[in-house]
């Protein structure tokens, strides 16, 4: 369970990114974060594992308060959360493999890191990963020589090999063309639902949150405007979430598409 409790981020400047935003994300759940650019939605994800720091409020992940712990404690705890980033985040000169390998680095010990070392088991768990998301035929390929598809499933590789609790994802598809996004939200759906993973999604792309995903969180202006399943995202409730805008054409887009995978 990740639970936000009145969770504040205000800058120096002023601005307000998030006003006492409070979620609760039960495991196994995949919950997508769709609003506009500047709702708060990279902003939550990032106070979730501290990698931004909150202004106030509290954040628990299971029993544990992330936001009371000093950087020790928080080190161990953000081994329990895989993050999946929008360009990857991957070294481009070191292989698939090494990639992969590198979501062990806060279990093993500093000269095993330094050499990269790594026990049999977490190797063996690397290959396993590999070969759930396709790609073990190129473990010893380098990052840079891989399409955009194939280094966001390494990135989910990375992610799952920390054996985390919870998957913080910011923006996956954003750089990747429409059939492969469907693909890379399938297989993160998927390994959520394998692991009994919770999952939050930050995504531009409403009609893809509403093909994949049991529930969405709507933000505007760092507040949650809506929490509820896809099917209530009406033209009215999408206007307040984004602004006016010919919804309807989206909704009918989705449920053409629907239509069509179930042909299919």
């Amino acid at each position: 369970m990740l639970r936000l409790d009145r969770l504040v981020k205000t800058y120096k400047t002023g601005d307000q990114a998030l006003k006492a935003v409070e979620l609760d994300i039960p495991s196994g759940q995949v919950t997508a974060l769709i609003g506009p650019s500047g709702a708060g939605k990279s902003t939550l994800i990032r106070c979730i594992n501290r990698l931004v720091e909150p202004t106030s409020g509290k954040v628990w992940l299971g029993d544990t308060e992330l936001t009371a712990l000093g950087a020790g404690a928080l080190r161990r705890e953000r081994r329990r959360m895989g993050m999946i980033f929008q360009e990857y985040a991957l070294v481009e000169r070191l292989t698939v493999m090494e990639n992969v390998l590198s979501g062990r680095l806060g279990y093993v010990g500093f000269w095993r890191s330094l050499t990269r070392r790594f026990p049999q088991a977490d190797v063996d768990e690397a290959f396993r990963l590999l070969d759930r998301v396709g790609l073990l035929h190129m473990a010893d390929k380098r990052a840079d020589e891989l399409s955009g598809g194939q280094r966001q499933r390494v990135g989910i590789c990375r992610a799952l090999i920390q054996d985390p609790a919870v998957l913080l994802v910011d923006e996956p598809t954003a750089s990747l063309d429409p059939k492969t996004s469907r693909q890379i939200m399938r297989l993160i759906c998927e390994l959520c639902a394998e692991r009994g993973l919770a999952a939050i999604i930050n995504i531009h792309d409403v009609a893809l949150a509403q093909m994949f995903v049991a529930r969405v969180i709507g933000l505007r202006f760092g507040e949650v405007v809506y929490d509820g399943s896809p099917d209530g995202l009406t033209p009215d409730k999408l206007t307040e979430i984004y602004g006016e805008e010919d919804w309807e054409a989206t909704i009918e887009k989705v449920e053409d598409e629907d239509d069509a995978e179930a042909v299919a």
